[in-house]
């Protein structure tokens, strides 16, 4: 508990969810298409469903990022990635790269990204200072990928970083694992959704009375 009141404890609190759409998530998305085993996003759904009650619950922002590739955004150093140099996810204004499972709300904040980190060439640290926001709660997809890196450079613009390990999901245990270790270690602190639900209930409950 003394790690998450360090990160936690008076500290303007955001929730911040990546990549969550069809492309990333939804069995017939580009991920899922190219032979990549999706079905941990299905795992952590609920959990993430549940951390979205309790942050409107709690007013807490929630902060969407979501993907948008297109010929302006796709360096050639950005494609390389590509075995055939084409770049099929998340495609501007395609069914791939709408939200799978999750609505925004009216009060809900939208950055579009067009790299792993949720803060490069985006308006992330801008809502993020206007917001005052210091700790970020960090769920979404891949673990691995756009939620490390998004959490590592917030880290390193001193936000702190949360990152919710059954709320989160990658293609493999593995990347998973890894980067719950490597969060833990160096950048912040990793706990579940049980945990991080039931502390934002009690403080929110503490403030209210």
């Amino acid at each position: 508990m003394d790690k998450m009141k360090i990160h936690l404890e008076g500290k303007n609190t955001a929730l911040i969810v990546v990549d969550v759409q069809n492309d990333y998530c939804h069995p017939d998305g580009a991920i899922s298409k190219s032979g990549i085993d999706v079905s941990s996003v299905k795992q952590m759904m609920p959990h993430l469903h549940s951390l979205l009650e309790a942050s409107r619950g709690s007013s807490i922002p929630i902060i969407f990022l979501q993907t948008n590739h297109e010929d302006a955004t796709d360096s050639e150093v950005w494609l390389s990635r590509f075995p055939d140099g084409v770049n099929p996810i998340c495609r501007t204004g395609s069914w791939g790269a709408n939200f799978y499972e999750v609505t925004p709300q009216a009060n809900d904040i939208i950055v579009k990204k067009h790299r792993y980190s949720g803060f490069v060439h985006t308006r992330l640290e801008s809502v993020l200072q206007t917001l005052k926001i210091e700790t970020l709660i960090m769920t979404g997809v891949s673990t691995n990928l756009c939620v490390e890196s998004t959490a590592r450079e917030g880290f390193m613009l001193d936000y702190h970083i949360v990152l919710i390990q059954d709320a989160c999901a990658a293609f493999s245990q593995a990347e998973h694992d890894m980067t719950l270790k490597t969060v833990d270690t160096y950048f912040g602190m990793v706990t579940d959704t049980a945990g991080i639900v039931s502390y934002i209930e009690t403080s929110h409950q503490t403030a209210v009375n």
